[in-house]
């Protein structure tokens, strides 16, 4: 049982260090660089989810992955900013990791996900 709780402690912390490689980024300064468009936004919660509700502009990583390095801007250093569900949420990961991957330098995660952002009652669009 010992070993088991050690276990699960070492998941939680390595989520964390894992999560703390990308900047976090408040939802008022991705509301500022969304008004000015001067961020590309990938939604890391999957292809029904980014139809029912994401934030404006966002790319629907999970149905775009093959195509990312076409829709994201050409400037390297341009922000990107990844997010999922919510705090707890580590699939934003996949997106940041696949932008860094392309060279992108300044890629950061909105740790509040969807749910802060709906929360925060921010503008949301339907996908189709």
């Amino acid at each position: 049982m010992k070993m088991l709780a050690l276990l699960m402690t070492l998941a939680a912390l390595t989520a964390s260090v894992r999560a703390a490689e990308y900047p976090d980024i408040t939802i008022a300064d991705l509301q500022a660089a969304v008004q000015a468009k001067t961020v590309t936004l990938l939604d890391a919660n999957g292809t029904a989810s980014w139809k029912a509700g994401h934030i404006p502009g966002a790319i629907d990583y999970a149905a775009n992955q093959a195509k990312l390095a076409e829709l994201l801007p050409a400037d390297k250093g341009a922000l990107i900013v990844a997010y999922c569900g919510g705090p707890q949420c580590m699939a934003f990961k996949a997106a940041a990791d696949a932008a860094a991957k392309l060279g992108y330098t300044n890629v950061k995660r909105l740790s509040a996900g969807i749910h802060g952002w709906v929360t925060a009652k921010a503008t949301v669009e339907k996908g189709s």
